[in-house]
């Protein structure tokens, strides 16, 4: 297994997709490397592609409170996303691009040892947890995979676009939150 900074630079140079070639940045990703928590989202937008950092637009300032509301700050997660390099006009990442982009995030699972993995969206969920996950009808809901405990909840995009979600989004943080306390407490008292 390689380790972090090799991995980071290799990414950095990857022309393994056509993403490659419109990109500003790498978005590799950003916070604390040895959190047992990693959240995972479908991609950069223009602001992450700008900055290089993951969350970084209204979307992120959103995670942010997201994650303010439940204790927590990138100091104590770790942040990425499926792909790392932003798919023009924002669109959805294309299957290849995903299968492209896995080892990366292969890779910083394999060596961040996340205990708990949260899904931004359903194109993460969709990669990570199951093919045909309807985050309608499946966020909040745990699944065992690996050792791991995973959920998806709304991305903060689709908070933004539809305010209605927000409060089923609030009872999946607290149920997040609940879950960190039972099996990382560390997260809260490190």
């Amino acid at each position: 297994m390689t380790d972090w900074i090799t991995l980071q630079n290799d990414c950095m140079n990857c022309r393994k997709c056509a993403l490659h070639e419109t990109r500003h940045n790498v978005v590799f990703g950003v916070g604390n490397v040895h959190s047992p928590v990693l959240l995972i989202g479908e991609g950069p937008g223009e602001q992450e592609d700008l900055k290089g950092e993951p969350f970084v637009g209204p979307a992120g300032k959103l995670l942010d409170d997201m994650l303010e509301l439940i204790d927590l700050d990138r100091t104590k997660v770790y942040i990425a996303n499926i792909v790392k390099c932003r798919p023009p006009r924002n669109r959805d990442p294309q299957n290849q691009e995903q299968d492209a982009c896995r080892p990366w995030l292969d890779a910083q699972i394999q060596l961040i040892q996340p205990k708990i993995i949260i899904c931004l969206g359903r194109i993460a969920a969709m990669g990570l947890i199951k093919p045909d996950f309807k985050i309608t009808r499946e966020h909040g809901t745990w699944f065992d995979i690996d050792g791991r405990r995973y959920m998806a909840i709304y991305h903060p995009s689709a908070l933004l676009r539809d305010p209605s979600k927000r409060p089923e989004t609030f009872v999946d943080l607290r149920e997040i939150r609940g879950e960190i306390r039972r099996i990382c407490p560390e997260v809260y008292h490190g």
